[in-house]
């Protein structure tokens, strides 16, 4: 065997030389045709792009744990409608405002917020107070009960 009886290795081809020119066959845009964002020098689409379509992460359903569905909803009341609905010496449940249409779902309770003034002597029994509510329903004579 003589060094020009050898043949190449199949592995071995020779790299593609673009931009060497117009006789070369891949000169003046080297391969890359003309404009466009493949055609500038950095301009790459990632792999993940779908050319302006939603992508796929964002079509998928999302997984794993979400505590939307097992948080506690409260319907809430301020004292300014109780004091508007309610005359004195009344006992105010959860009940009774639903009936009266005061509130349109009892959900997971009743909670009375502070907002407005109490100017009557209730009973307001209740799921939660917030703290400001308890202190203004206690400055007015009222009392109010945790069910």
């Amino acid at each position: 065997m003589k060094l020009h009886e050898l043949n190449r290795a199949p592995e071995a081809k020779s790299k593609k030389r673009v931009g060497r020119g117009p006789g070369s066959g891949m000169g003046k845009t080297s391969t890359r045709g003309e404009k466009g964002q493949l055609a500038r020098s950095g301009g790459k689409v990632h792999a993940w792009f779908e050319g302006g379509q939603t992508p796929l992460y964002r079509r998928l359903p999302k997984r794993g744990f979400n505590n939307t569905r097992f948080a506690t909803k409260f319907a809430t009341i301020n004292l300014s409608d109780i004091d508007k609905f309610f005359n004195d010496g009344d006992t105010v449940t959860p009940e009774v405002l639903k009936e009266r249409g005061i509130i349109k779902k009892q959900l997971d309770g009743v909670k009375v917020l502070a907002n407005g003034e109490l100017t009557k002597k209730l009973t307001i029994k209740a799921h939660r107070f917030s703290s400001s509510a308890v202190s203004k329903i206690e400055s007015a004579g009222s009392k109010a009960e945790v069910i």
